[in-house]
């Protein structure tokens, strides 16, 4: 009985650190269960992913999640918003108000697509949402406010390249931006059934640079006016 009592008041004492650990640093916490909660739902999905796995992993309990998530899904919400915060807050940063209107798509594309090849994880955190319909996005008030600003540089960007003739007029900076991401996005996110269907790898670098090449050309020829 006393060594009963003994791995209890061990126990206890572990929790109580752990919550005082958490007091003193909630910001610290809250990101700590968010990287390991990004981790278990590029692997496992929502479904499959462990509310007790994630909570070890960010080295808390589980009561301090749904302290700050609410729900599993509230923090798979969480997770995807923070994702595409990442992604829009980086291209939104770009300075391209110094560069000919032209340069400023091929720096703009080129850094788009480069952020895909590099993050699997939002690529597969994408394809899992996308099996759910959108349904928890639909969730969020915060997209819009992440995807803004990187339209609105589209849109700035267009009208620069109208003004000089370089562009023709009327072009939507949204379906714009959706065109381009998507031409990047279905390359890496399709790369192995492409490669198991036509033999072609496109997570080779060459091929990469080749089809970027493809991309950059029928934007620009879709941008210039009608001669």
């Amino acid at each position: 009985m006393e060594l009963l009592s003994d791995c209890r008041n061990f126990i206890r004492g572990r929790k109580d650190m752990s919550e005082q650990r958490v007091k003193r640093d909630p910001e610290g916490t809250r990101r700590r269960i968010l990287e390991a909660a990004t981790e278990q739902f590029t692997k496992f999905g929502l479904a499959g992913a462990r509310v007790d796995a994630i909570a070890s992993a960010a080295g808390t309990n589980e009561r301090m999640l749904y302290y700050y998530f609410t729900s599993k899904e509230g923090l798979y919400v969480a997770v995807l918003e923070a994702m595409y915060a990442q992604f829009a807050e980086r291209e939104a940063k770009l300075d391209l108000s110094g560069m000919p209107p032209a340069d400023a798509i091929r720096e703009l594309a080129r850094s788009i697509w480069t952020h895909l090849r590099d993050n699997p994880q939002w690529l597969s955190l994408v394809n899992n949402e996308n099996l759910h319909e959108g349904r928890y996005l639909e969730r969020s008030s915060r997209l819009l406010e992440a995807l803004s600003p990187v339209v609105e540089l589209v849109r700035v960007t267009l009208e620069r390249g109208t003004a000089a003739g370089q562009f023709r007029a009327g072009i939507d900076p949204l379906d714009f931006y959706v065109t381009l991401v998507g031409m990047g996005y279905y390359i890496v996110s399709n790369r192995y059934t492409i490669d198991a269907f036509t033999g072609r790898n496109y997570a080779e670098k060459p091929r990469q640079e080749a089809i970027s090449a493809m991309h950059l050309d029928m934007l620009l020829a879709y941008l210039r006016p009608a001669s």
